[in-house]
């Protein structure tokens, strides 16, 4: 039951003695893999700013090395911070002790005591506080009654399976009744079948108690299904924020287009054009007018014909006929149950279409079969030459 309030953090990693960078004559800072490199340090996280709403879910997602732990590690006070400044609640927490932050995390590795039964590792974290024996006792069983562990309290971690185990984690944090419960990677250790068990009782336990939740993870499934807002990162800056409809529907550049959605969007090199106040994109000898929406919007910033890259995501590409279709040739076809995936290429791009079997009935999709593909104007994204969304 907390909001945060996260202005211009950054954290850096300071050099080692002997490998200090020299300042160099025209710009200090350098990219190596992927991080800024300064001659303070390597910058892992960029300007972070984020506003958190009392009781909200806020996803962190990104691939791996985009700085999203490190930010959950600030939060937690388990990383310093190297410049901004973290509230919560209002209260300037910085320099704040992290036991004195009213903070509970989760992480991916479980963090047990092998020697303790369930029932122990969840009061350990209150016995340190010295809380009374019977509101111990009550708040542990309320906690496993909530997470469905009551039958293992006298179990130790050795005899639970993984999706059981996780359980404990989490009810170890939530016994505490923290202020803000930060999740790392909680899922990443199960298999397939409890990593979507376990996301719907996530939002079963989100539903049950007060808290503000914040979840790192680098699964985009995991951030569409869970978070009331995602922050999409990627090389330690936030690239966007919004609802998960609102990144899907309206990427704000080619990488939150590539990163949210599976399969991912597919990408075309084409051309906007500005004929007669009317705009349309024209691509392997077809061209497509823009919906009204996009008319709009590309209008009122005066967007002029230019070459972009064409994003159209697989489920809005439709076999077809005639003239206006692009030709491809199917690489791969993959049956899915109720859909097929064809791997297809066109225009010398890999690309990827959905088709739902019901359309098929007899047909099938050999290596080698040409296809025709058509989509209408209201489904095309389109970035400038520096990956920017041209509508934002």
């Amino acid at each position: 039951m907390a909001t945060l309030n996260l202005k211009r953090i950054k954290k850096i990693y300071p050099h080692s003695g002997d490998q200090k960078k020299a300042k160099k004559k025209k710009d200090d800072t350098e990219k190596k893999v992927n991080l800024q490199v300064t001659e303070q340090g390597v910058v892992a996280v960029q300007e972070f700013n984020l506003d958190i709403a009392d009781k909200e879910f806020i996803v962190l997602v990104g691939p791996s090395g985009c700085g999203k732990s490190t930010t959950l590690r600030m939060v937690a006070g388990l990383e310093e911070i190297s410049e901004g400044e973290l509230y919560i609640d209002g209260q300037l927490m910085n320099d704040v002790e992290p036991k004195n932050r009213d903070i509970a995390m989760v992480f991916q590795s479980y963090a047990l005591y092998p020697h303790m039964t369930v029932y122990e590792n969840m009061a350990f974290p209150l016995k340190l506080r010295k809380t009374p024996k019977e509101e111990i006792d009550r708040r542990v069983k309320e906690a496993a009654e909530i997470l469905d562990i009551t039958q293992y309290l006298d179990r130790k971690p050795k005899a639970l399976s993984g999706g059981q185990r996780q359980r404990v984690a989490i009810g170890r944090a939530i016994v505490r009744e923290p202020k803000v419960l930060l999740m790392d990677e909680p899922l990443s250790n199960l298999d397939a079948k409890l990593r979507n068990q376990m996301r719907a009782e996530i939002i079963k336990l989100r539903q049950k108690i007060n808290t503000t939740f914040m979840y790192v993870t680098h699964d985009q499934t995991e951030a569409m299904t869970l978070g009331d807002r995602i922050v999409i990162m990627k090389d330690g800056f936030i690239q966007q924020i919004g609802t998960p409809q609102q990144v899907f529907d309206h990427p704000a550049n080619l990488f939150v287009a590539g990163f949210i959605g599976t399969p991912q969007m597919n990408f075309f090199d084409a051309k906007l054009l500005k004929e007669d106040g009317k705009y349309s994109v024209s691509v392997g000898g077809i061209k497509v007018e823009l919906a009204d929406a996009k008319q709009k919007a590309l209008a009122a910033k005066n967007v002029g014909s230019q070459a972009i890259t064409l994003g159209v995501r697989p489920s809005h590409i439709t076999l077809g006929d005639g003239p206006n279709t692009l030709t491809a040739t199917v690489d791969v076809s993959e049956m899915m149950g109720s859909e097929v995936h064809l791997h297809a290429n066109a225009e010398g791009r890999d690309v990827v279409v959905i088709v739902p079997t019901l359309d098929l009935s007899s047909v099938s999709f050999a290596p080698g079969t040409p296809i025709h593909l058509t989509f209408d104007g209201g489904v095309c994204h389109l970035f400038d030459s520096a990956g920017k969304n041209l509508e934002f």
